[in-house]
């Protein structure tokens, strides 16, 4: 236990500093893939067939496949095919995770969304054309706040299990939390054999889940009024 208390204030620091990393992609990943879903969804919806069969094909692809797999072809795949690593460094291996990451929860939520739209009753868009609204003025007044509300309880799900699928950013070394953990059981800082920061860093995740499960919830609750 005194060797734990001396060990740390270092595993801490080093805790730290990957959990920024984790939250910046945490953050990066949702700010990318909640515009590019809306815009999958739209894809899978289309009237255009080939683009509508592409666009479904690709949502296939993506979600019956791993992101472990994902990050890896990603990060490898261009170095192997045009013999030129253009993932360089730390920031590379960060823009690397968080390019296959935006594009396989994109995917995820265009699937939501897609199902929040198709969700709301035809007899509303139909009253809207009625009244001489477009299509557009039809999605942004009425479908959006419905499919908003229809949305939320999934998106809470998958925004929750990003959270912890941040972990597999480790992979191609990107330094996030685990990777910090797992650093001291091969030896940093002048500490080797810990294994005990690797296990402590589950405290992270459900701090920030918990966090995150009381701000959606919120949000949730806010949206009961429409029904």
């Amino acid at each position: 236990m005194e060797l734990i208390m001396e060990q740390m204030p270092i595993v801490i620091r080093s805790l730290n500093s990957g959990f920024l990393q984790t939250l910046k992609l945490f953050f990066v990943t949702l700010v990318g893939s909640v515009p590019l879903g809306l815009v999958i969804a739209f894809g899978s919806m289309s009237r255009f067939k080939p683009l509508n069969y592409l666009t479904r094909i690709f949502v296939w692809i993506i979600r019956g496949t791993p992101l472990m797999i994902q990050l890896m072809i990603v990060f490898y795949f261009p170095g192997l095919v045009f013999h030129n690593q253009i993932w360089r460094g730390m920031d590379g291996r960060f823009t690397a995770a968080a390019a296959a990451f935006i594009v396989n929860y994109a995917c995820y939520f265009s699937v939501i969304y897609r199902g929040g739209i198709q969700g709301v009753p035809v007899g509303q868009e139909e009253a809207g054309l009625v009244l001489g609204m477009t299509k557009r003025q039809i999605f942004f007044k009425i479908k959006l706040l419905q499919m908003i509300k229809r949305i939320v309880p999934p998106m809470s799900n998958e925004i929750i299990t990003l959270v912890k699928d941040t972990s597999l950013a480790t992979t191609i070394a990107v330094q996030e939390i685990i990777w910090a953990g797992e650093s001291f059981a091969k030896g940093s800082q002048g500490i080797s054999g810990a294994i005990w920061p690797l296990f402590f860093t589950a405290v992270y995740y459900l701090v920030f889940s918990g966090v995150l499960t009381v701000l959606l919830g919120w949000l949730e609750r806010k949206l009961e009024y429409f029904r």
